[in-house]
């Protein structure tokens, strides 16, 4: 069984993508960042969803980005709220993180050398999304060339390093299907960049709105998340 890296932040994205490396056969190492996000909630519904879907191993790295800021999930920014879906994908809003999965791919690909794995999978998409730069296929080809010139195994072509995006193309919606499909429980994760208090979805910002329209075109219920 191929190890793989799987970059697992609790939303409904990443854990569809790490139920499709298992589906696939990979034995699967996921990474989650704790980097001052204001929805640190989604840390916690990593490890729920790892757990689930049968992680060989978690692990969670922190890398404090509230140092730099410059983002409304890093800094004190207000979240934008109740954007019409024609405007999530025009411009970069303010809860884009400076070069997040730049950093986020980097510290996999390390890891992925150390495992002696080729395999990356990210759960990017770039369809119902909310205007990243860091989520187009050119940024992910571009950082595939760049892990393949940056690495030992590359260099000595042990290995050809691959970043899987198996969401990229998909909607929402059927992104939802597809999780289904493969046994997701979805009341595990988490998709919210302003929870309250007590974790609770604020239920107008782009994350939760674009999640409960996937859900309702997909036909499929939200399941509510596990009782504290």
């Amino acid at each position: 069984m191929l190890n793989a890296v799987c970059l697992l932040s609790g939303g409904v994205d990443s854990a569809t993508t790490l139920a499709l490396a298992r589906r696939d056969g990979f034995l699967c190492h996921a990474l989650t960042f704790d980097y001052g996000q204001r929805q640190r909630v989604e840390i916690a519904a990593a490890g729920r969803v790892a757990a689930q879907l049968g992680a060989a191993r978690h692990e969670v790295i922190r890398v404090d980005l509230r140092v730099f800021g410059g983002s409304a999930l890093t800094a004190e920014m207000a979240v934008p709220k109740h954007r019409p879906a024609a405007l999530m994908g025009q411009g970069i809003p303010v809860t884009y993180v400076p070069a997040r999965n730049t950093i986020f791919l980097s510290l996999a690909l390390a890891w992925a050398e150390v495992l002696e794995s080729s395999d990356i999978f990210l759960g990017v998409n770039a369809i119902d999304y909310s205007g990243y730069p860091d989520c187009r296929r050119e940024y992910i080809e571009a950082f595939e060339r760049l892990a393949n010139l940056a690495t030992r195994s590359g260099v000595e072509q042990r290995t050809r390093m691959r970043i899987h995006t198996p969401l990229i193309r998909l909607s929402k919606a059927e992104i939802v299907k597809l999780g289904a499909g493969l046994g997701v429980d979805f009341s595990l994760t988490h998709s919210c960049y302003d929870p309250g208090p007590a974790g609770d979805a604020c239920g107008a910002c782009d994350a939760c709105l674009l999640r409960r329209r996937g859900f309702e075109e997909a036909g499929l219920n939200d399941p509510p998340p596990p009782t504290p």
